[in-house]
């Protein structure tokens, strides 16, 4: 039994290393594209560059505006993080803590709502949009991007402030704490896992963005930076080098996100695998 159990675990770690290097190899390759010529590339598959280009990304954020459409999907990003966090954080608060008359029928007909998907809202959105004047900015963007996540948020948070035992409730009011310090220095410290899961899905979510900007902006400088990587390479089909090194640019933020958050992720996971 002790061999065949060793054997299992070794046979595991196997396939977990080779599925990883699998998943890792089109992110490797991307890179060391993005440092080659262009007649590198043509040449054939080369993990290693000859001469690495490091002028290849100074040339690819030039060009096109791509530096214009990479710092706006960093304001789309950090905003809609901020504001799904404090919006989601408060509404879940209000539904596990708060005692308020019929909370279970408006959280579930709020969260039926707000689960309806994006695409089969464009026309309503747009026409909201237009009728507040907010078509075509920045703040309208934002708003559509934050209104997407609560439902998500909503859930996962109130879950995990439920699993919070009521003890700490009763002890922070005889301690004179008052609502808002409850939520605040209690409640928000304690959720920082879920907080950091929140986070990473929201964040990625607003990255990756395409669909909705096209339909809100028709001012092409307030594009993201996925739209930006759709204008690169209808300019620069031909340019491999160029497009990889953009693309490495967009896709450098997304890892450093999830490399900041995955301890705070499987703190979230086992959090909730275990209750008691």
């Amino acid at each position: 039994m002790y061999h065949a159990s060793r054997w299992r675990l070794a046979l595991n770690q196997a396939f977990l290393i080779t599925w990883a290097i699998v998943s890792l190899l089109p992110l490797i390759w991307m890179f060391s594209a993005s440092l080659q010529t262009n007649q590198e590339i043509y040449a054939g598959l080369k993990l290693i560059p000859t001469a690495p280009q490091w002028s290849n990304y100074s040339q690819a954020w030039s060009m096109s505006d791509f530096g214009t459409y990479f710092m706006n999907s960093l304001f789309y990003t950090v905003a809609t993080v901020v504001g799904t966090i404090l919006i989601s954080s408060m509404a879940a608060f209000g539904f596990a803590w708060l005692k308020i008359p019929g909370k279970e029928i408006f959280y579930y007909a709020f969260l039926f709502l707000l689960m309806m998907p994006i695409p089969g809202q464009f026309v309503p959105l747009f026409l909201v949009l237009v009728k507040l004047g907010l078509a075509d900015t920045r703040l309208g963007y934002v708003l559509v991007l934050i209104n997407s996540s609560l439902a998500v948020s909503i859930f996962l948070l109130r879950g995990y402030m439920e699993s919070v035992p009521k003890a700490l409730e009763e002890a922070a009011r005889i301690d004179g704490a008052s609502t808002l310090m409850l939520y605040w220095r209690i409640m928000m410290p304690l959720c920082r896992p879920a907080l950091a899961t929140i986070t990473i899905f929201t964040a990625l979510s607003a990255w990756n963005e395409l669909v909705l900007a096209l339909i809100i902006f028709s001012d092409r400088s307030k594009l993201p930076v996925q739209a930006g990587l759709m204008i690169f390479q209808g300019t620069y089909l031909t340019r491999f080098d160029l497009m990889m090194a953009a693309t490495t640019i967009a896709t450098i933020p997304v890892i450093l996100m999830y490399v900041v958050a995955q301890r705070s992720i499987i703190k979230s996971v086992m959090a909730g695998a275990v209750k008691g």
